[in-house]
């Protein structure tokens, strides 16, 4: 693993081998094919360590002693900064990354799920403590990072002009989340109709 980082980091996934890989880390080729069953298994378990890292850090903060808000805002405050820092130091692996997004490799989509899952915890516990307003956490979750997906989602880390301030959309979404409004993404929302009066 830590001798496909290097070479990522030096050429590119897309330039690098798995011979390239095998000769970088002493061994044969048919070594590497006793781990992993294609050079893609390699670069799915490079992109599942990274993604493990940003998850670990939200994780961390997610569990903190501060308020849900405050927990919320932490956790993707470390999303963001994770994938900005690789994206601006470890371009090639932000690549990789990005790649894997765009394909839906399942590394990646069980980042979206731990994400939300983090997510839907710290807002449950925000209900319970009378922070959050009512409705389905999983639902306000699904809502919370579709409205922040410019900070999680790492192939968007590069539209940083068209962006929203990051604190701006927390604002948004701590307030939405504390509203006293009854929540309707819980279930089935009802049916709009559009009204035109002469």
């Amino acid at each position: 693993m830590q001798a496909a980082i290097r070479l990522y980091r030096a050429i590119g996934y897309r330039k690098t081998t798995v011979a390239d890989i095998a000769r970088s880390a002493s061994m044969s080729p048919a070594n590497i094919y006793r781990f992993f069953p294609s050079r893609q298994a390699v670069e799915e378990a490079v992109v599942a360590g990274l993604l493990d890292e940003v998850c670990a850090g939200a994780g961390s903060e997610a569990r903190s002693n501060v308020s849900g808000g405050e927990r919320l805002e932490a956790a993707f405050w470390t999303i963001c900064q994770r994938h900005e820092h690789r994206l601006a130091q470890d371009g090639r692996l932000h690549e990789l990354v990005v790649a894997a997004g765009q394909a839906n490799w399942p590394v990646v989509l069980s980042y979206g799920d731990r994400v939300r899952g983090l997510v839907r915890s710290i807002i449950a516990a925000g209900q319970a403590s009378g922070e959050f307003r009512a409705g389905s956490p999983t639902a306000l979750a699904r809502c919370t990072c579709e409205a922040m997906g410019a900070y999680l989602d790492p192939s968007r880390m590069s539209t940083i002009a068209g962006r929203a301030a990051f604190d701006e959309m927390m604002s948004f979404c701590c307030g939405a989340l504390r509203s006293a409004a009854p929540a309707q993404v819980a279930g089935h929302s009802p049916r709009y109709r559009a009204t035109c009066r002469a």
